[in-house]
């Protein structure tokens, strides 16, 4: 039975009741109630593919309930479009980044609704209201510059100001936090209590446990299309919240057992003076001077704010700037030139991509097709695919990372952002890889997916695999790594081992 905790006295500002809604024949929610008041922060919790997604699609307008009601100030709705909910009010910032890449920041945050007269859009008024909004978050850039130049971390705040610019007065946030440093998180939560002090309702999802305490009033949590419980944040520990979540205990939730003294192998990855050029030969380059030793049974971290160079390390490495990348390398004792990323596959090397839709996946392939990709030589022998195999081999890496989905032949791009992941890391568990390249692996995955990362990056370690990690979870990074490799502005300032760093601060011997 849920707990029904609702310290509200205002009438809600938004209504969902008796939400039910299938996909080719599963239920994905079943009779979900959920409601928002205004001046509140509602955290919507759940394990990947609990139907969080699902539901705040229903709000706004990108799938229509089987059954069930939507109201927004006792009014009931029935939203077609995401235009519909929009018009209402409704704006979601989705996990996964909905940008033209090839236009400006101005045209994207005012994309459907531009400024114009008689059809004439007015560029300049444009450009200078989307400046007003860019500062509300701090962000002082230039309006008529292509989003695609931009960091993720930045696309992702521009993101935030195309919701903010439609004045919505009910905003979801799915997991908004999950590529910004902490200058960025900051001013993210100014905003947010900006909001709430003009009225405004947000529905906020994250699987960081900090920022549900932080900012959260109240907590709703799903489970397998269930609404589980409903509380004041203040009358839902974090423990209670994690058992709700998982439908059992976890006592490590903070993932310490997996912070284990490791066992040094042998060289399996050797950089000295490692340079990733600009494309333009004119510019600085964009990692310059790094020399680093990752033996196997080893994870080494990679530190540093937006822009250090820790992605292009890892994509330099990876083959994907062809031969923009140069300095000596071997791999496993060989000489290796960075080339394409087939040539890095053939050496041994995966990386898993900070951007999972963009990069990491192929979305209108299935769940088998996407985690055979990179190993299709397993699968089709000569040329010819052999179905049966592929579907082996899908089976088996997706049952050790507990993968929820109906059917392996089922589209990748229905499943969850936690889901998707784990077709990402059992894609590159297929290639038999020596080296690993993680960037960011538990990026917008729940508490219980994150663990079984953990596991797996510990099963990889003590198998003698050698592991580059860079994640924006500074407890992460320290939990995880033997060493820590700090970069600024692509170069290396410092390297620690294990027990030298905090999270506040250095501690101890400084390597270099």
């Amino acid at each position: 039975m849920p707990q029904q905790v609702n310290p509200r006295k205002a009438p809600p500002l938004l209504e969902m009741t008796a939400i039910v809604k299938s996909f080719d024949g599963q239920r994905v929610l079943h009779g979900v109630d959920f409601d928002l008041c205004e001046g509140e922060v509602h955290i919507l919790a759940g394990e990947n593919g609990a139907g969080k997604s699902t539901l705040i699609k229903i709000l706004g307008g990108i799938h229509r309930p089987d059954s069930g009601e939507i109201r927004i100030r006792g009014q009931q709705m029935e939203f077609r479009s995401p235009r519909e909910a929009a018009g209402h009010g409704v704006a979601i910032i989705h996990q996964e980044l909905s940008l033209v890449a090839s236009i400006s920041v101005a045209d994207n945050v005012y994309l459907g609704r531009e400024l114009s007269v008689y059809g004439w859009m007015r560029h300049g008024a444009q450009s200078a209201k989307c400046t007003g909004v860019l500062g509300r978050l701090g962000l002082q850039l230039d309006p008529r510059r292509m989003v695609g130049s931009f960091p993720i971390s930045i696309q992702q705040m521009i993101e935030i100001a195309k919701a903010l610019a439609h004045q919505a007065h009910i905003l979801v946030m799915d997991e908004p936090t999950s590529a910004l440093n902490e200058l960025e998180v900051e001013r993210l939560f100014a905003c947010i209590a900006e909001l709430k002090s003009h009225g405004c309702g947000i529905i906020y999802i994250t699987h960081k446990l900090e920022e549900v305490y932080r900012i959260g009033d109240r907590i709703t949590v799903l489970r397998d299309g269930v609404m589980v419980a409903t509380a004041a944040a203040t009358a839902m520990p974090a423990g209670s919240l994690i058992r709700y979540m998982v439908g059992r205990e976890l006592a490590d939730h903070g993932g310490k057992r997996w912070r284990r003294p490791s066992v040094r192998g042998p060289l399996l990855l050797s950089l000295d003076n490692v340079r990733v050029n600009a494309s333009d030969r004119r510019r600085r380059p964009l990692v310059d001077g790094v020399s680093l030793n990752v033996h196997g049974g080893e994870i080494v971290g990679l530190a540093g704010l937006q822009g250090s160079g820790n992605s292009d390390l890892l994509w330099g490495l990876f083959g994907a700037y062809g031969r923009r990348t140069t300095g000596t390398i071997s791999v496993c004792g060989r000489p290796y030139q960075p080339a394409s990323p087939r040539k890095a596959i053939r050496h041994g090397i995966a990386m898993v991509t900070n951007d999972r839709q963009r990069t990491g996946l192929v979305l209108n392939l299935s769940v088998a097709a996407n985690t055979t990709l990179a190993a299709l030589p397993q699968v089709s022998p000569g040329g010819w695919l052999l179905a049966g195999r592929e579907m082996q081999l899908a089976a088996e890496s997706t049952r050790a990372l507990d993968l929820r989905a109906a059917s392996l032949r089922q589209s990748v791009a229905t499943l969850s952002g936690g889901n998707q992941q784990k077709v990402v890391l059992a894609k590159w568990i297929n290639t038999r890889p020596r080296v690993l390249l993680l960037d960011e692996p538990t990026r917008g995955v729940d508490i219980g997916a994150k663990q079984q990362i953990y596991e797996l990056m510990g099963k990889w370690r003590e198998a003698g695999h050698a592991l580059i990690l860079i994640t924006s979870e500074m407890p992460e990074l320290l939990m995880m790594s033997d060493c820590v490799l700090v970069m600024h502005r692509g170069r290396p300032t410092a390297l620690f081992d294990r027990g030298e760093v905090t999270q506040e601060g250095r501690h101890g011997r400084r390597l270099s």
